[in-house]
This record gives C-alpha cells, structure tokens and sequence, in this order.
C-alpha cells in the first residue's frame, strides 16, 4: 500500500463547534421567506477535512439564506477529535462507518456512537429538502458526483456543471447512506422537490479537495436558490471554479466486496482507469482472482485501505459522455 502525503491542515472549528440548534456542530439559519430547506454536511469521516473548512469559510464568511432555510452540519466531531494526519485512516470513525447507518432501526439501537450521532442529526435531515454532503477519497482521485440511482439528482448535477465524472449508484451493501435515507431514497414520482449529491472532492490529505468542496458549496447554494450568485461572488471569492470542460456519467454495474483485509490488487489503481478488455485479471480476493465484468470497464474509487469482510473496494461501472 503507498505511503501518501497528508497536506491539508485540519481547519480550527473551535469557534463554529457548539452550534445555534441545540445539537453540537450543527447551525441553522432561517430567511424568514419561502424556498428549500437546504443542508450541507461535512465530516460524515473524521478525517475527511475538505468539508469541514468550506463549512467553516461559509460561517466565516456569514453566509445567510436570501430564502428559504439553510443548515450546516459537522457531523461526526468525536471522529474529527481524533484525527492525526500521520494516521489519519484511525479517525475515520469511532465505531462504525457513519455513513452506513442510514436506517432508522440501526439507528434507534443507538448502541455505537455513530449511531448516537445519527440519531441527533435525523431529524435536520428529516426536514432537509436539498442535501449536499461532502466527502473525500482514500487514494489521489479525480473529483466524484455520487447522484444515486434517481434521475433528479443526475439532473442536478448536470446543472451544477462540475465536476467531470457523476457516479450512478445504489449505495453499498453494508448499509445505508445519508444520502439515500428517507425520501431521498424514493422514486422521483415520489419524493417531491428532494435533492441530494454526495461529493467525494478528492484524496484527503490532498488541499485541492479543499478547492473542490468550496467550489461544489458555491454551486450548489445557487442551484438551490439559497443564495444568489451576486452574494456568492462578492462573499466568497474565488470559490466558483472553471465548469468541467465536459461531463461522463459513470453507471455502476456491481461491487467487488472484500472476503478479508488480505483483498489486493494488481496494480495501484486510483480511481477511473478505463479497463478495455472484459476478463482482465485486477485483483485477488483471497485466493479468488477479481476480473473485469465487460470491455472498457471503469473502476470507481478502488481502495483497499479499509478492507476487510463485507467492504466494497471497487466498483465496476460503463460510461457515457452527457455534455
């Protein structure tokens, strides 16, 4: 496994830490007009700090809704208080993965500190209609919109614009996603004006990802009519980025989940390699050789840096360009 750099410097959130809502890390801010109910949510990973300071730039910057609500949330700080950039993997958690407890029995047991935390956090999701939640990658990786499987969210994030490559998935077998809980979870027929994308910004320790997560904040704030584009240019300058120069969605096809932590691969692949052959041997799954389902096969964030029983290391995915 490759030894990689931590650059990015954990942000100081002393000043944001106690909220304005009652629940630790989290803020809400209410316009007084009608619009979305709008959420952004960083540190769903201890040691994933680029959402972390765009929130912190948002407070910073005292960004305020122009309609509708607007919530910001640091979500797994007991996680975060831990985080040691030369051992940055141990604070990705306390108990358990945060972002697999997504279910509302998991999290009524209430019996791991993430499902606690979680259980603090429900209900500003609940009320949330739009969600952006920021995260970032194991390995040095491009940019990810995951949109999930309902069209609403791809059309969003055509809207948005960036970044380049949009992940079509159904989340992960070892549980539920934030982003998928709830109505944001239901058929579009279904689920009203909800909306939700999770960005992975790229590696952790890498301060473009920092770049990245400001970029998608400034994007998303104007797609959701939270913020005009005027504020947000005058507020928070030089957040927006460059629009992708075109943009592939990614649909994944299935996931190789790990037997063991003795999962490996080939090669150190980092993410969006095109595979063109279908049969290519890419990994050994504890004695199991890994291939490749189909021609010009995309891996989508393969990582054996938390591998262990029941964890998806790769997914298979085809793609096709959309703009």
């Amino acid at each position: 496994m490759r030894s990689l750099t931590f650059e990015l410097p954990a942000p100081d959130i002393s000043q944001w830490r106690a909220g304005n809502t009652g629940v630790e890390g989290v803020w809400h801010f209410d316009s007084g007009k009608p619009g979305r109910n709008v959420l952004i949510s960083a540190l769903i990973h201890g040691n994933e700090l680029c959402g972390a300071w765009a929130l912190k730039g948002l407070l910073d910057a005292s960004i305020r809704p122009e309609q509708g609500t607007l919530t910001l949330a640091f979500c797994n700080i007991n996680a975060f208080d831990r985080f040691d950039p030369a051992n940055h993997d141990a604070s990705r958690f306390v108990d358990q993965d945060l972002n697999r407890q997504w279910s509302d029995d998991r999290i009524d047991a209430a019996d791991t500190a993430e499902r606690r935390r979680a259980a603090l956090l429900r209900p500003f999701i609940r009320k949330a209609d739009w969600v952006l939640d920021l995260h970032s990658m194991h390995e040095p990786s491009a940019p990810l919109s995951l949109t999930g499987v309902q069209p609403r969210n791809l059309e969003l994030a055509r809207q948005m614009r960036s970044p380049e490559h949009i992940v079509i998935d159904a989340g992960h077998k070892d549980g539920t996603r934030m982003r998928d809980y709830g109505r944001f979870g239901l058929p579009d027929d279904q689920a009203g004006d909800s909306r939700t994308l999770l960005i992975e910004c790229g590696f952790h320790g890498d301060p473009q990802s920092r770049v990245v997560a400001q970029d998608m904040c400034a994007r998303f704030l104007e797609a959701a009519q939270t913020v005009s584009r005027a504020t947000i240019d005058a507020r928070l300058a030089n957040w927006r980025q460059s629009d992708a120069p075109r943009q592939w969605a990614l649909e994944v096809t299935g996931p190789v989940v790990a037997k063991s932590e003795r999962f490996s691969f080939t090669e150190a692949f980092t993410g969006l390699e095109v595979i063109a052959k279908a049969g290519t041997v890419i990994g050994d799954n504890d004695g199991e050789a890994v291939t490749t389902p189909y021609d010009d096969c995309v891996l989508v964030m393969p990582s054996t840096r938390q591998a262990r029983a029941g964890v998806t290391v790769v997914r298979f995915a085809r793609r096709r360009l959309i703009s």
